[in-house]
Formats: structure tokens, sequence, C-alpha cells
């Protein structure tokens, strides 16, 4: 079992089932059971999720948003998303904190400080890391993985839709895709793989944090992962 990971969740991983919401409540709990399980296992977790479910860059395209103030509109839905997923963890009797790169909500988000993230991680708090990196022109990747070095975490688990880990190109189109268990970070950059950006990979490349990558549909696949166990892809430093 991992001492401390990085969960990394899609906007998308809280469903869109209900036409009039951004967020299905069943995923959300689902997700919140899952997160609950390890905490109890005295796993600790920290959440960074994006806002695919709430807004997206083709979206800002065709109404006219220029790019770094969707960015901004990205970085906000993102602090939506962790804001309900802590307050759904309270039902689940789990002390969470979210945290925000952009600049704090009193009474709701806590400036994104590393060492004030280490220790609630410490304390048993689950501490979600919302706002992206604070700055537009990066993805939630790119977040996840310098907030996994920063807060000295041993793995990212990063939880996919309609995928079961890494292949060599989108299986959604080519129906020969490889599907591959493991990869290091070095041939990930060099077959330009579109599983996490290139700036990502390049800043965790010479770590020891390893990415494990598995399909969400299977929730079970939550703990698995924390165990270490390869439910999907593992990705880690190597030649």
């Amino acid at each position: 079992m991992y001492k401390r990971v990085l969960l990394k969740l899609s906007g998308e991983a809280l469903g869109l089932k209900e036409p009039d919401s951004i967020i299905d409540v069943d995923s959300l709990d689902s997700i919140c059971e899952r997160i609950k399980a390890l905490h109890d296992e005295g796993v600790e977790i920290a959440v960074v999720i994006g806002a695919g479910n709430i807004w997206r860059g083709k979206l800002a395209e065709r109404i006219g948003v220029e790019r770094v103030s969707a960015d901004y509109m990205g970085m906000l839905g993102t602090v939506i998303n962790a804001v309900a997923m802590a307050s759904a963890l309270k039902r689940y009797n789990v002390e969470s904190v979210v945290y925000s790169a952009i600049p704090e909500i009193q009474g709701v988000t806590i400036a994104y400080n590393a060492d004030k993230v280490k220790k609630d991680l410490s304390l048993g708090k689950v501490c979600f890391l919302a706002g992206g990196t604070g700055k537009p022109f990066f993805t939630t990747d790119t977040a996840a993985t310098m907030r996994a070095i920063e807060t000295e975490c041993d793995a990212i688990l990063m939880a996919k839709n309609g995928v079961k880990g890494v292949y060599d190109k989108d299986p959604n189109v080519y129906k020969d895709a490889r599907f591959i268990p493991e990869i290091t970070y070095k041939k990930m950059r060099e077959m330009n793989l579109l599983i996490m950006d290139q700036s990502a990979i390049e800043l965790i490349e010479n770590t020891d944090i390893q990415i494990l990558v598995f399909s969400m549909q299977d929730l079970d696949n939550f703990h698995k992962a924390a165990r270490g166990i390869n439910v999907g892809t593992i990705c880690k430093k190597g030649e």
C-alpha cells in the first residue's frame, strides 16, 4: 500500500448522466466511497480534478473566449468540483480541505502551500488541490505532476474514462491500438503518447514517483492501484 498518493480525476468522472446537472450524485458518491475506503486504511490522499464536466476548450472557441480567460474559467471549474467532492466527503465522516492555486475564497478554499498540504495529509485530511497551477497555458496533468512532486507523493493514481490504461495510439479511433501494461517516462516522451502532457512527463521523468493509469469503470481499481497492483498501466522512471 502506498503511504501517500495523488488521485488524478477528470471532470467527466463526476458524470453527466443528469441532463440538467454538471455533477451526477451517484458518480460523486461512488468516488467518495472509494476515497473513504483508502482513507480508512491509512492512505494519505491528495486529489486533483479537472473541469471537463463544466468547461471545455472547444466551447471557449465557439463562444470566442480568448485563451487566457478560458484557462482561468477552467481553473475556477476545478474549484467547483473540488468543493463539491469535499462537501460530499462530509457525509462519510472524512475530513477534507480545499486548497486553491488561485486567490482563496474566504471560508471555502485555502491558498495553496505545499508545507501546509503535507501537514494536513499527515493528519489524515484529504486535500483537494484545485485551481490548476494558478497560471494559464498549463493543464491539470501538469498541475497534478507538480503537486505530487511538491507534496512528496509516492504515486499518482490516474483514473480514466473509457480506457483501461496506456495504448500506443488512441484505441477509440484505431482498432489495432496496442495496450501497454508497463512503460517508462522516457519511452512515453519518445513515443509522444497523449496519456499526459509532454511538460508533465518532463517534470516527473527523473523522480521515483510512479503513475498508475487505470479505468475507473471498475471502481475496485482505486483500491488495487493504491496497493501498487497493476490494473492498467504502470509508468515509471527508466530507459
